[in-house]
């Protein structure tokens, strides 16, 4: 009573056109995330895993199993604490003030919005402007700029290494 009498289901053709759009999310999802591994507004390795994730489970996990969306899951972590302790290693390194590591997030932030060379070098100069307001001297400043870019750059780099490790392992369990 009240249960419907078990039909058909989806044709083989409907079936096709929901893989076709869960699979059309998942790169959409991993091309947004690659994006998102240089520009801080995104949580770029996070929605490379989602998208992978969706991937995996598109296939029923059976090509990517457990193991390899385990292994993802990791990495994916593994991404976000290199991206958050890179800048500030980099920062603690030559003792740089709290002013310093705001100036360098708001710098990194208005990057955004000023185009590579902005995203590349706002954060520099907003830890060069924080240190400097806090302590004043200019050279100081300039050190701690820029060892708090470097940090931040060589945390980049590795996200981005990441995040292709990331993907090449999808696909070697996807395809073999």
């Amino acid at each position: 009573r009240g249960c419907r009498p078990p039909g058909p289901g989806p044709t083989p053709e409907e079936r096709l056109r929901v893989d076709i759009l869960l699979w059309t999310l998942a790169a959409a999802l991993v091309v947004v995330g690659v994006v998102g591994t240089v520009l801080p507004a995104l949580p770029g390795t996070v929605l490379v895993f989602a998208g992978l994730l969706l991937g995996a489970w598109i296939d029923g996990f059976a090509r990517v199993g457990g193991v390899t969306v385990a292994v993802l899951g990791v990495l994916t972590v593994l991404a976000w604490i290199v991206d958050y302790v890179a800048g500030v290693m980099g920062a603690r390194r030559v003792n740089a003030s709290r002013q310093a590591l705001v100036g360098a997030m708001l710098g990194t932030l208005l990057g955004v919005f000023t185009g590579l060379w902005g995203l590349l070098f706002m954060p520099l100069a907003g830890a060069a402007i924080g240190e400097y307001l806090a302590i004043r001297d200019w050279a100081r400043a300039s050190h701690v700029g820029l060892s708090t870019w470097v940090g931040i750059m060589l945390g980049t780099a590795v996200k981005i290494a990441i995040t292709f490790a990331m993907i090449g392992i999808f696909a070697v369990a996807l395809l073999y």
